[in-house]
Order: C-alpha cells, then sequence, then structure tokens
C-alpha cells in the first residue's frame, strides 16, 4: 500500500498540464480517480527582453520606458484554462562598451520578476554607450541563467532588438537558437532599421529558427499618446490607491518610494502614460507582496508569526494580530474597490481610444503584443 501511495504521488507531480482544450480527452483513467481538486495549476507569460544599449538605441530604450505599461495592460487580459496567468520579465542589455569584453559585453538586469516598478526602474537606469553586439551570446546567456521552467503550459518568450549584424561574436546564433527550440523557448527578433536590411543580416533566420516573429521598426519614432476624457479621473484614484499599500520589512519603505518614483517617471512622458500606468496598478498583475501587507497576507506562505514587531510600519506597532489583520482588511477593501473603478473607467477609455484614434500604433508595443498573441494561441490562450 505505501508503495501504491508512492507512486501515485510521483506520477500527480511529475504529470505536465499543457493548455489545451482537449487535454480532458486524453487524460489518464488512473489520475481521474483521484480527488484533484486541491491541485491548481500555475500559468506563466515569461518574457525576457534582450535591448542592445549601444550608441544608436536611446530611441528604443525611450520606447520601451514609454510602452511598457501599454504591453503590460494588454496582457492582463490573457486567460489560460479559466486561469489569469502571471507575468514574469527579465532584462538583459547587451553591446555596450561600459559591459564587459569577457562577458561578451552582456549584463544580466534583471531575472525573472513579477515586480513591476523593478522593471521601470531598470529600464530608467539604462544608458548607451557604443559596442559591439554578440546576439547569439546574449541569447545563450539569457537560456542559461533564466528560470524558464519545464512546463509546457508556460509561455516563454525571448524579444532581442538591436540594429547591427545577428550573425556577430563567437556564439553561433543558430546554436542558440536550437537550445531555445530545444527548451520550448521561442525567439523573437526586432530590428531596429529597414526591414529588408534587417533580413540582409540575418534578423529574419535567428527568429525563423525557433518559429518566432521577425520585426523591424523605426527606433526613433515618436511614441504616440492619446488623451481621453476619463485620464484626469483614473489619476486622481492613483493616488487614493497609493495610500492603500502598507510597507513592511526592512525594504518596505524603500519600494513604497520606488513605486512613487515609477509613477513620477511614467507621467514625464505624457498624463495618457501615467493613466497606462494606473491601470496596470489596478490589475492582477501588479503584485507587491515581498513589500506591501496586503498583498502579502493572501501569499499562501506568508505567516504573521514569523512577522517581527521591527518589520511592521509604525502605525501598527503594538497592534495585536487581530488587530492587524482588520487594518488590512479594511485597507483590501477600499484597494478592490478604487481597483474596480479604474477597470471600469478603463473599460470606457479603451472603447473612446478605440473609436478615436486614426494613427498607426507605436511599433514596439505593437509589434511585441501581436507577437506574443500569436505564440500564445498556439497553446489556446485567450484574451478577454
Amino acid at each position: 500500500m505505501k508503495t501504491f501511495k508512492i507512486l501515485l504521488l510521483a506520477i500527480i507531480l511529475t504529470s505536465t498540464f499543457a493548455c489545451k482544450a482537449d487535454n480532458k480527452k486524453h487524460t489518464n483513467k488512473f489520475l481521474a480517480t483521484v480527488d484533484a481538486s486541491n491541485i491548481k495549476a500555475e500559468y506563466f507569460i515569461k518574457v525576457a527582453l534582450l535591448l542592445d544599449t549601444s550608441n544608436s538605441m536611446d530611441g528604443l530604450i525611450n520606447q520601451a520606458k514609454a510602452q511598457l505599461w501599454e504591453i503590460v495592460n494588454e496582457l492582463s487580459y490573457a486567460k489560460c484554462q479559466n486561469e489569469r496567468p502571471k507575468l514574469q520579465i527579465a532584462l538583459y542589455e547587451y553591446g555596450n562598451d561600459n559591459l564587459s569584453a569577457g562577458d561578451n559585453y552582456i549584463r544580466k538586469i534583471l531575472g525573472f520578476t513579477e515586480d513591476l516598478d523593478d522593471v521601470s526602474k531598470e529600464l530608467f537606469s539604462l544608458t548607451t554607450n557604443g559596442g559591439s553586439e554578440y546576439c547569439g551570446a546574449v541569447i545563450q546567456e539569457s537560456l542559461n541563467k533564466l528560470d524558464w521552467g519545464n512546463e509546457d503550459r508556460y509561455l516563454k518568450i525571448i524579444f532581442i532588438a538591436g540594429n547591427e549584424p545577428f550573425n556577430q561574436g563567437a556564439i553561433n546564433y543558430k546554436d542558440a537558437a536550437a537550445n531555445a527550440l530545444e527548451n520550448g523557448v521561442v525567439v523573437n527578433t526586432i530590428f531596429c532599421g529597414n526591414y529588408s536590411h534587417g533580413i540582409d543580416s540575418y534578423w529574419k533566420d535567428g527568429a525563423q529558427l525557433t518559429k518566432g516573429d521577425y520585426m523591424a521598426i523605426n527606433q526613433n519614432q515618436q511614441t504616440l499618446y492619446v488623451s481621453s476624457p476619463y485620464d484626469d479621473v483614473i489619476i486622481q484614484l492613483n493616488s487614493k490607491l497609493n495610500k492603500t499599500y502598507v510597507p513592511y520589512g526592512s525594504n518596505g519603505i524603500a519600494k513604497r518610494h520606488i513605486q512613487q518614483t515609477q509613477d513620477n517617471n511614467a507621467a514625464e512622458y505624457s498624463k495618457a502614460n501615467a493613466v497606462s500606468r494606473t491601470v496596470s496598478k489596478g490589475s492582477h498583475l501588479y503584485n507587491n507582496s515581498t513589500w506591501d501587507l496586503v498583498d502579502a497576507e493572501e501569499d499562501a506562505n506568508f505567516s504573521f508569526k514569523q512577522l517581527k514587531k521591527d518589520d511592521l510600519p509604525q502605525e501598527l506597532k503594538g497592534k495585536t494580530t487581530t488587530q492587524i489583520k482588520k487594518y488590512l482588511e479594511a485597507k483590501r477593501n477600499e484597494r478592490a474597490a478604487i481597483q474596480s473603478e479604474i477597470k471600469a473607467l478603463n473599460e470606457q477609455r479603451r472603447k473612446y481610444l478605440a473609436e478615436n484614434t486614426k494613427e498607426a500604433p507605436n511599433e514596439l508595443e505593437n509589434a511585441m503584443i501581436q507577437a506574443i498573441k500569436k505564440q500564445a494561441e498556439k497553446k489556446n490562450y485567450t484574451w478577454q
């Protein structure tokens, strides 16, 4: 009997639940007798951004900063098996002379993270400098150093952007592409320049080897912002939303400061960009459980018993656990109400923008969203 239980547990833990509509037809009959009500598969969209930060790429970096939140907002509508996938973003820079030649002028800035404020912070810290761009090397580096996971249900995507020949460097891009394909990672290439020039310099080939998409953009194109009648109210709600965060731990105050700084960074581009960030903060993708007690309390690994008194904010010091829980519940309810208002207003905003925007969409944002949706469809992800 003991052997049977061990075998049964091993089967459950090692089974892969791919996100496909016909999975139920192929379910193992033996597993069908198991009560799996407490087994909940998680879904992730994992996106690694590999950005060329050589001299000519200031426009690319500006587009990434300015269009991040609209990309996040579009991904917030993704769904699979009635679950909303989590979003993890990793960030690399390459081709910058300030980086080490011994590391092929590559720097891992962020591993996969759900902390969107950290992603924004690091994008705004990027600077450009002339260098050698080794696409094969940075792709291989991201495959080696990032935690992609083995689950087939995960959507695993690389976006590499630059403007020098794709075949430079000691690591052959074809070998890196083969490794990506073997690990279920799709490589999408974004050439900053003429479409045909990108093909001639192997950027299209780099994408096609992993069944990814090749795109060409004008990296110096200014980001298009369209205002709506709902913008002012949404921005006002952002100020109210920020007051629902309860920082804790050694870096709580610092992280709340980063949150405010990224609000300011978004607003520097335009009011519309500040609205886009606020909409992201109103979605399920914006989670700050590492420093906000409201989010942390909902984490399965969180325990009040492990919470030190010194980790508490001033307003909760000396409070009992019951009093703290009551305080957090009030903050959570307040936040939920504000986020509900933001979502409702954003639906009206989206409708307004669809009816009143005639200009071509922003190139980087549009290219990334189209590629992600196309590749997500193969795993039966939907947008709703």
